[in-house]
């Protein structure tokens, strides 16, 4: 069988694939090369072709995840791998380490990593652009980014490219590119996937999970990556079946508060529409009982800002401030505005404020079992803009492209985002935040809106629910190779954007390790 397109369900759908003979992983790894090449998209920075078809060639598809091409975010450490952190600033690094979660998806998964994606300087800003990559686009299009800060991850998965990806998630990494692209995007309970090694602590911020076309593949997902290890002090025990228990939970009588706007973002009043539609819909169809509830929370950017520049400023020790030309403007910006105000005054009302939310949160939940917002504020801007200070029409402060999100993270709670009805052909994400450790529960309310949205506005599971879906990877997938795609750029969710000219000079690797990536220690 000749394979000259790749999968256009999701991962666990490719899997069964690889066991039934339908395809196999060697053949959908070159799919996936060429769908890359012909890709205007941007999504991808960098390719292990040889490596990756090694992994192909031996790939082991009893596993999870057993011969599935993987985008891997560009955050990421890989050994052997250029380790840029997207900054010019680390342009010649290359990684001495794996990540604990690539080794195990390597080993526990059996993923085969394609390459890395595209992501916005150090993780920073809600943003696909940055000075050392260019700018990955949104394949809904329109010109639009595909979020941050792994917003290669999301278009690569959105755009038909790989059915997975790695994300990270330290202010809603997962959850607004997911948002943007229209994939589910599930941030765990904090620790919920160990970071280490050599795990940044302060400040406690970040999880690390996936850009998903289906809650059984971010299920499958935890099964595989999740659990403690002892270089991240604060990850949390292991717990098995994830997949194996979806759809367990009784839903019916769950309290939900529904508030797109958490009482203190500024939301396109469309986009609170939509999501308020939503959740009125889910909470009818699942049982739930709708609570009215006042939420507010504390405005949390500044401290949040801060608490993560402290431990850019350490990545950057030795070179700061020499290096501040090769930083986008927007960090640099942020490491000098940090200077001017830190102080032991400034760190107090950090925690008092990171004090203030954790009560905020408590109290909600006090009254009901699982808040829903908006993810984000508006749809996808601009890919070209660096710093978002709008909401429609209205001008916005820079905090509130991360007011819905930021809360789960400085609290450390769980939160998925799934796609709802879009909003003039480009997505709309819902957020749903539940308590600590919860996270099984919110993959349910996941999957119980997953069956009336599919089809609509969310991915396919399987090829064969493509057919009449206006999701961009089924007309991706149906155009690649077919010159009459150029005759469909004035369709909204198939358009595509130019992708930056210096794809072939940064595709090639370093000198290899005498090993295949995370395998050694």
């Amino acid at each position: 069988m000749t394979v000259d397109k790749p999968w256009a369900g999701d991962a666990s759908s490719l899997v069964d694939a690889f066991r039934s003979g339908e395809r196999s992983p060697a053949e959908e790894l070159e799919a996936t090369f060429a769908a890359i090449e012909a890709s205007e998209l941007g999504a991808f920075v960098w390719l292990d072709e040889e490596r990756a078809r090694a992994r192909a060639a031996a790939a082991d598809v009893s596993l999870p995840f057993g011969g599935v091409p993987v985008g891997i975010k560009a955050l990421e450490p890989v050994k052997g791998w250029p380790y840029t952190e997207e900054s010019l600033v680390f342009e010649a690094r290359t990684a001495d380490r794996s990540s604990t979660s690539h080794t195990r998806l390597l080993e526990r998964g059996g993923i085969v990593p394609v390459g890395q994606t595209l992501a916005s300087e150090f993780g920073g800003l809600n943003i696909s652009t940055n000075k050392i990559h260019g700018t990955c686009t949104n394949p809904w299009g329109q010109g639009r980014t595909a979020g941050g800060s792994s917003g290669g991850s999301s278009a690569a998965v959105a755009g038909g490219l790989v059915t997975i990806a790695t994300g990270g998630d330290g202010g809603g990494s997962i959850r607004i590119p997911a948002g943007f692209c229209g994939l589910l995007g599930m941030k765990g309970t904090a620790g919920r996937i160990p970071r280490g090694p050599k795990t940044l602590i302060h400040p406690m911020t970040v999880v690390l999970g996936c850009q998903a076309r289906s809650v059984r593949d971010a299920a499958r997902w935890f099964d595989v990556a999740s659990g403690y290890d002892s270089r991240d002090p604060y990850s949390l025990p292991r717990i098995d079946g994830w997949e194996r228990d979806l759809g367990s939970h009784d839903l019916s009588g769950l309290r939900v508060a529904i508030s797109p706007t958490l009482g203190t973002a500024v939301v396109r009043p469309e986009v609170s529409e939509r999501v308020a539609a939503a959740a009125e819909a889910l909470a009818r169809d699942a049982g739930l009982t709708v609570v009215d509830l006042d939420v507010k929370f504390p405005k949390l950017d500044v401290a949040w800002a801060l608490g993560n520049l402290s431990g850019l400023r350490q990545d950057l020790e030795g070179l700061w401030p020499d290096c501040k030309d090769l930083l986008t403007p927007e960090i640099a910006f942020g490491l000098e505005m940090a200077e001017q105000l830190v102080s032991l005054e400034t760190n107090a009302r950090g925690e008092a404020t990171r004090t203030a939310a954790n009560e905020a949160m408590a109290d909600i939940f006090d009254q009901v079992d699982v808040l829903i917002c908006a993810t984000n504020p508006d749809v996808a801007f601009p890919a070209h803009i660096t710093t978002n200070t709008r909401v429609g029409d209205q001008k916005v402060d820079l905090g509130n492209n991360g007011a819905l999100t930021i809360p789960a993270n400085i609290c450390g709670n769980p939160a998925v985002s799934v796609p709802v009805e879009p909003f003039e052909g480009l997505p709309v994400g819902m957020q749903m935040i539940g308590r600590h450790h919860q996270d099984q529960l919110l993959l349910d309310l996941a999957l119980r809106w997953s069956k009336p949205a599919r089809g609509r506005w969310w991915p396919p599971a399987h090829p064969s629910e493509q057919l009449g879906s206006p999701f961009p990877l089924a007309s991706f997938i149906e155009h690649m190779y077919d010159q009459r795609w150029k005759d469909s750029l004035s369709h909204p969710t198939r358009r595509l954007m130019t992708w930056p000219s210096s794809f072939h000079s940064r595709r090639s690797p370093p000198p290899a390790p005498p090993e295949l990536p995370g395998t050694g220690s």
